[in-house]
């Protein structure tokens, strides 16, 4: 898959601040879902907006008469999931602002990703004369992920090369708020749970994504969210009875019940309780009783999360998700994106036989810690 980053318009790109992202658009969608629809895929043509229905084009069916939404997608997406108002403060960019972006943004990673020079050395990706300064100038969370020890760089990133583009309209956040940000939390919210990065004393109190659990960035949701990075892939099996969402990062599966009951006996699950139903072309997936280790934005307790799965050309499903909690927000809230086909299947994800990362974090704070004892029982100088 293509990869890219974008630079903000202005006089001088390789300067110019960005954190505005993007996904593969037309282009991509000639190649079409590994699985194939049960009816006829009509193939889009240069001029037609592959994010619109064609005119006169029906929803492919399964053999019991659902929307089929069957086969592999993906949602990678440079697009951000909050609007970067550094870029623009509307909610929406003309093509011409979009393809500029996308253009400058391949021509960065382009240039990030030349071989290193063998005389200077990788450096710090923080380094100005380093090849992903400019990377980490668009995306400063690049340097996170290049920084720490073990960290990637650009080589091993699939992002995403394209702005996300819905309904015809190219979108400058996931959001679908006024802003394009969360809604102000009521004051008598309960306090948002702490990410555990700097809580070494066990595998325990570490992030589900250091232990193999659950991929980080929501990519198994709900609501299911690009992580920005890679393995942002989907492969989706309908039955008369169930939706199967299998996520490509750490292979989590999420199942669906269709016409289902929420459980009642108080037990909280990975990827919450799902329920779903057919409304028209539309797979409707209401989930509650979400564990608090994959709170969304600090709710969880009565947080309920409604998705919207709908067919809406040959080579796109628009996704919508809205999420709702009376004691943290005063009102719903939610976003939208589309999904397009992977050129590719979803293979094995093999967490947890090379997890050599979460002995190595907790080996790395035992020896800190002991030689901080060391330091802290050594005698001062002169204090003989």
């Amino acid at each position: 898959m293509r990869r890219a980053l974008i630079l903000a318009l202005g006089t001088a790109l390789a300067t110019t601040s960005v954190a505005m992202a993007a996904t593969d658009t037309a282009k991509d969608a000639k190649a079409g879902p590994a699985k194939a629809a049960p009816a006829k895929v009509v193939k889009a043509k240069a001029d037609v907006d592959p994010t619109v229905s064609p005119p006169g084009w029906t929803p492919p069916k399964t053999s019991w008469g659902a929307p089929d939404l069957g086969g592999y997608w993906s949602n990678a997406t440079m697009t951000p999931l909050t609007r970067n108002t550094k870029l623009t403060n509307k909610g929406t960019l003309s093509p011409q602002e979009a393809k500029g972006l996308e253009k400058a943004f391949a021509e960065a990673l382009e240039e990030a990703d030349r071989p290193t020079d063998e005389k200077k050395g990788p450096g710090k990706v923080t380094d100005k004369d380093s090849p992903e300064a400019k990377l980490v100038a668009i995306r400063p969370d690049f340097a996170a992920a290049g920084g720490d020890v073990g960290g990637y760089n650009t080589f091993w990133i699939d992002p995403g090369s394209h702005i996300m583009e819905v309904n015809g309209e190219y979108r400058s956040s996931i959001l679908t708020t006024d802003n394009g940000m969360p809604p102000a939390r009521k004051a008598s919210a309960p306090r948002a749970p702490g990410f555990p990065r700097d809580s070494y004393d066990s595998y325990e109190v570490r992030g589900l994504g250091d232990r193999c659990i659950m991929g980080f960035g929501r990519n198994a949701g709900p609501p299911m969210l690009a992580n920005g990075y890679y393995n942002n892939s989907y492969y989706i099996i309908q039955t008369p009875d169930t939706a199967v969402i299998q996520i490509e990062l750490i292979h989590d599966t999420r199942i669906v019940r269709i016409n289902g009951t929420h459980r009642t006996d108080g037990v909280r699950t990975y990827m919450g309780d799902s329920i779903g139903h057919y409304e028209g072309n539309t797979l409707v997936v209401e989930t509650t009783n979400m564990l608090q280790s994959q709170n969304f934005m600090g709710s969880w307790k009565n947080l309920k999360i409604t998705e919207r799965f709908t067919r809406v050309s040959p080579t796109r499903i628009n996704y919508k998700f809205q999420v709702e909690d009376p004691d943290t927000w005063d009102k719903p809230w939610g976003g939208e994106y589309d999904f397009y086909p992977l050129n590719g299947i979803v293979y094995e994800y093999a967490c947890h036989e090379g997890n050599y990362a979460l002995p190595a974090i907790l080996a790395g704070a035992r020896r800190k810690e002991a030689e901080e004892a060391g330091k802290a029982s050594a005698p001062k100088p002169g204090a003989e």
